[in-house]
């Protein structure tokens, strides 16, 4: 530990006085200075003067070491206060343990101390590997991860840990300190997660091949094989022909949208990349809003080409679309698309306005306009996914006309 410079003066001071002191006696010993009666007063004259300056010295280096020591013990007591720590004997005996690793395991003191480490283990342990890594352990290796462990009950529970081996001046291991935390909730998210992502790819294989037939092959089939067989006389009589247009173009709508989930459903497989393309945003979003009932209120100017997954980014821009005419209380409702700059998209509309922040609440999963409103919440929060996934970014304003959404295509 380092002295302050004034310490670090008196400590100097005094070692020139005792060097000078032992210097003198020496000489008066092997003969070169003469004993004088003035001999015993310089001898008292340097201790006196040696005192001082030493005792400031070492009064300063106590009270620094004694800081030092109490912040390592406050360390340690933060660490102990929020994490399981457990001391091992080098081979794995239990030397002492808190609480909190008491608690994590479901043991007391009492029955822990003394026994071994494998104690913890599952069944399903490899112990040839388990040997290894104490045998690391006693060489002085730390080892930290993710430990599968049993509790006293014999169920699993999952921790994070830290094995330190600590040294003595030697460079001997006689201890082994265990730092860890308790990670079991965290892992049966995870767990459950995964299942769920499981079931989703299930889901997703169904749309993506099972209902592709009955969209893209059957119904389509059927309706164009019942339109070969009616002649024009007997659709006027039978007065169908409003009910067969409703019916092809509520199969159109419905293959755009197939198109737009199945595409979202690919990016559940693992190691997929988003499929896209360079296109006319303009021409893609014309042809996606043709089969819409409010097409007509929006207007699109010419825009850019990008590199884009057509039904997705579509899907995208048209929920934007759609909620800048819902929330709108204007008695003409229009949204305008247009480019502000070679790479900012525009999606303008004369609603009731909408801001960043209220936004980015909005973005959030199951987060609604109102409590009273239906559907799933998710709207925004998907599209902010489908844009994100084409690696642009979004922003929103609240201006005086209305909403002003931004989309950097860069």
């Amino acid at each position: 530990m380092k002295l302050s410079i004034a310490a670090q003066i008196s400590l100097a001071i005094a070692i020139a006085i005792m060097v000078a002191f032992f210097s003198y006696q020496t000489a008066l010993v092997i003969g070169y200075a003469d004993l004088t009666n003035k001999s015993p007063i310089y001898g008292w004259v340097a201790v006196v003067s040696f005192m001082p300056f030493f005792f400031y010295a070492i009064v300063e280096l106590i009270r620094k070491a004694r800081y030092k020591f109490q912040t390592i013990d406050d360390t340690l007591s933060a660490i102990n206060s929020s994490n399981a720590l457990v001391e091992f004997e080098p081979d794995g005996t239990i030397l002492s343990c808190n609480d909190i690793f008491c608690k994590v395991t479901g043991y007391s003191e009492k029955e822990l101390i003394g026994k071994h480490h494998e104690m913890f283990m599952p069944n399903d342990t490899n112990w040839e590997k388990y040997r290894e890594f104490w045998w690391q352990l006693k060489k002085g290796k730390i080892k930290s991860g993710e430990f599968k462990r049993k509790n006293k009950s014999g169920n699993a529970i999952w921790i994070y840990g830290n094995y330190n081996p600590i040294k003595n001046p030697y460079g001997e291991v006689y201890r082994v300190l265990k730092i860890a935390s308790d990670i079991t909730d965290k892992k049966k998210i995870e767990a459950e997660v995964s299942k769920k992502n499981g079931y989703l790819e299930h889901a997703a294989k169904i749309l993506r091949h099972d209902m592709h037939s009955g969209i893209n092959t059957y119904i389509p089939r059927g309706l164009s094989s019942l339109k070969r067989r009616l002649s024009k006389e007997e659709i006027d009589r039978l007065k169908i022909t409003a009910p067969l247009k409703m019916i092809q173009e509520g199969l159109l709508h419905t293959q755009k949208v197939y198109k737009g989930v199945k595409e979202f459903t690919n990016l559940v497989k693992e190691n997929t990349d988003l499929e896209t393309a360079m296109l006319d945003i303009k021409e893609a979003l014309k042809n996606y809003l043709s089969s819409t009932s409010y097409g007509k209120q929006v207007k699109i100017d010419d825009l850019v080409e990008s590199n884009i997954n057509e039904a997705l980014f579509c899907t995208a821009i048209d929920n934007l679309i759609r909620n800048g005419l819902k929330y709108n209380d204007s008695a003409t409702k229009h949204v305008h698309v247009y480019m502000e700059d070679d790479n900012i998209l525009i999606v303008e509309d004369n609603g009731v306005g909408m801001s960043q922040e209220d936004f980015e609440k909005l973005s959030e999963p199951y987060a609604r306009g109102n409590k009273d409103e239906t559907g799933s919440g998710l709207g925004l929060n998907i599209c902010n996914a489908i844009i994100e996934e084409h690696g642009f970014t979004i922003t929103s304003e609240k201006i005086e006309t209305g909403t002003k959404i931004r989309i950097n295509l860069k």
